[in-house]
């Protein structure tokens, strides 16, 4: 993982609109929004955080695990709308192993980081793209995985969970745009048909390889961090 994540950033072009959502990109109220909305679940992650680290200390390597995951995944970007681009997001698996709060603040620093490092995203926009990919993107995986794992189908509610975490950024990051630029004539739901129908083209199956990777991360997972699972009660009897 680490040397993966190394060569990304020494190979990976960093053209300026190939980008979550660019610096400089929204209007300044739209950008000081989407940062008041995301704080209050950045708080409320840390103190997630703060509880599982204190209380299950062993599951820091783990911990790492998801967030350079997320890390590697999301520094694969295609370019796509102006001022965006398309690229798996790998919050998934975060937000399975731990919630979708903890996975606010991985999200989060992988996101700062990659804006400060590799001219990926932006601060002005942190708050939106943290939103969109940190936020609801977690919260989709995690209530996917929970609806489908009750039926004891835990490998398509893995697949599914991704993908949709996968899926549910970029309808949101769509909306932003729109939002902040609406069409001149048909306002904002042109304008979301617009960016949405043009990321599809390429989300669509980054969404289902994202799903298949990070069913095989699991898979790995069940063989070689069974303690982990079963500290998190992700693996039954059965497994």
């Amino acid at each position: 993982m680490a040397a993966l994540s190394f060569a990304i950033v020494l190979l990976s072009p960093a053209p300026a609109q190939a980008m979550h959502i660019a610096e400089g990109f929204l209007p300044v109220q739209w950008a000081a929004f989407w940062w008041l909305i995301s704080i209050p679940c950045l708080l409320q992650g840390l103190r997630s955080l703060s509880r599982i680290t204190k209380e299950h200390p062993e599951l820091k390597l783990l911990l790492a695990l998801a967030g350079a995951f997320t890390f590697v995944l999301s520094a694969l970007k295609l370019p796509s709308v102006t001022g965006s681009c398309s690229h798996p997001t790998g919050t998934g698996l975060g937000a399975i192993l731990f919630g979708p709060s903890v996975m606010t603040v991985l999200g989060g620093l992988v996101l700062l980081f990659q804006a400060l490092l590799l001219a990926h995203g932006g601060l002005t926009t942190l708050g939106a793209n943290m939103f969109s990919m940190a936020i609801v993107g977690p919260l989709v995986a995690w209530w996917t995985f929970r609806a489908l794992s009750a039926g004891g189908r835990t490998g398509l509610a893995i697949f599914a969970a991704a993908a949709l975490a996968d899926l549910a950024t970029y309808v949101v990051t769509a909306a932003q745009l729109a939002i902040a630029f609406p069409a001149a004539s048909a306002g904002i739901g042109a304008s979301f048909l617009k960016f949405s129908s043009i990321f599809a083209n390429t989300q669509l199956p980054l969404a289902i390889t994202e799903g298949l990777l990070t069913l095989l991360v699991w898979n790995w997972l069940q063989a070689y961090g069974k303690p982990e699972l079963k500290t998190l009660q992700l693996i039954h009897q059965k497994n």
